[in-house]
């Protein structure tokens, strides 16, 4: 397999489950598949954060905010891998509780991310939401 072929895998694998985890209440594998070095970043659709403190905050807090994922669906519509340096771009549909109230969105989501020790770790996220 190519770089991107296995950086693709990893994106409908892994990266998938944890943010399908993510909308189920459960940060703890999307916090495992970001970056532990700096910098980190998210520039998010309903909160920003910077570094490791606010990045964990932030997961948390929305963890504590999601529940009872009905439909997560990643539309990837652009991805490259260049050495150890990786992106996507693309749409998430996602039906989830959000702070115990049912809805249906749809994300923008852009990614960077490093490959650390031989293993793909986001760096950066930048989301919004799609006006309809």
């Amino acid at each position: 397999m190519s770089d991107r072929d296995d950086f693709l895998a990893w994106v409908r694998t892994d990266l998938y489950e944890a943010e399908r985890a993510l909308h189920n209440g459960d940060p703890a594998p999307r916090r495992a598949l970001w970056s532990r070095n700096e910098p980190v970043s998210v520039l998010g659709a309903w909160r920003n954060a910077t570094g490791q403190r606010e990045i964990d905050q932030l997961f948390s807090s929305l963890g504590k905010s999601f529940s009872d994922c009905v439909s997560y669906v990643f539309e990837l519509l652009a991805y490259d891998v260049l050495g150890d340096m990786a992106y996507t771009a693309g749409l998430e549909h996602t039906s989830v509780s959000v702070d115990g109230q049912p809805r249906t969105y749809t994300l923008r989501a852009t990614q960077v991310y490093r490959r650390e020790d031989g293993a793909w770790r986001v760096a950066h996220r930048h989301g919004d939401t799609v006006a309809e």
